[in-house]
């Protein structure tokens, strides 16, 4: 048996960043729950992750980036590269199955087990089964609405949900 998808999106425009995930948790052809919160804040409320992959995973990676946010005084930059080398190199957190979306006030990160961290260009990015819809549908709203980023957001969330089964529409949005 298999748990499948989910979908995070974080959102930057106009000075503010939104990150959103739907609440659907799917085993095989099952919803098993569908009010799961996969965004959070950690250190000290100022920065915003999201993940798609397994939970246990997805917290073990949160509490590992938190240590190294705590270590680098809140550098988002530093600890995300450093949590990406070390999700690479051992041989443990290799194993992990997951990805992350983390976000400070500026700055915007997708960080993977391929050591990948990635800061998109646009300013918006979406991971999970459902991400490249909402990543698709808030490319388009930044650049053709007067909407807000948490707006974005939402609408964008609810673009995916309506197009991908392992997402629904029981969204969770933390802003900074």
């Amino acid at each position: 048996m298999n748990f499948h998808g989910t979908t995070i999106l974080a959102v930057r425009h106009n000075g503010k960043i939104a990150v959103a995930g739907d609440g659907q948790v799917t085993l095989n052809n099952t919803v098993v729950k569908h009010t799961a919160k996969k965004v959070r804040r950690i250190y000290n409320d100022t920065i915003v992750v999201g993940f798609a992959g397994a939970t246990a995973d997805a917290m073990n990676l949160s509490e590992r980036l938190e240590g190294k946010l705590e270590r680098y005084n809140g550098n988002l930059t530093r600890s995300a590269v450093e949590l990406a080398k070390d999700w690479r190199t051992d041989k443990y957190l290799r194993r992990l199955e997951a990805l992350m979306i983390a976000v400070d006030s500026t700055k915007i990160f997708l960080i993977s087990g391929n050591g990948d961290v990635i800061e998109p260009d646009e300013g918006v990015i979406g991971i999970g089964s459902g991400g490249v819809g909402a990543q698709a549908a808030a490319v388009a709203l930044v650049k053709h609405s007067n909407l807000c980023a948490r707006e974005i957001a939402e609408e964008s969330m609810k673009i995916a949900s309506s197009l991908c089964v392992f997402t629904n529409d029981k969204i969770t949005i933390e802003e900074i």
